[in-house]
């Protein structure tokens, strides 16, 4: 198993696309694209310690914005251990981060995401 703490190059301009159009969405007031853009950003990131625990610091933030109880208090564990279970390699493949799923519960990845896995060089269990 090879460690990875970063976003490999070829994943990093997918990952940051995802958080540039988070950004825009949610500017525009369009809040459920804007989560689905951290989702795919999380399931892009969630191998690489930095990367997964900054889409939870995301998502927490985002959280506070809305005024959702649940998501802060649900992201904050997460934001805790989400680096470190990426650093140690035992993260649920697919998760898409939020409150409303259980944070352990892999998920099937969408064909899109997969196809960025594949481009980028990396499969999504990788780390």
């Amino acid at each position: 198993m090879k460690l990875y703490t970063s976003l490999p190059k070829g994943l990093k301009p997918f990952y940051d696309i995802e958080l540039e159009n988070y950004r825009k969405e949610f500017s525009s007031g369009n809040l459920k694209k804007a989560w689905n853009h951290l989702e795919r950003a999380h399931i892009l990131g969630q191998n690489y310690p930095y990367a997964h625990t900054f889409v939870h610091w995301k998502m927490l933030q985002f959280g506070f914005k809305i005024k959702s109880g649940k998501e802060i208090l649900g992201q904050i564990p997460r934001l805790i251990f989400g680096g470190i279970k990426s650093f140690v390699g035992k993260i649920p493949v697919g998760n898409p981060g939020g409150a409303n799923v259980p944070p352990l519960k892999s998920f099937p990845i969408e064909k899109e995401l997969q196809d960025i896995f594949k481009k980028a060089g990396v499969r999504a269990n990788q780390v």
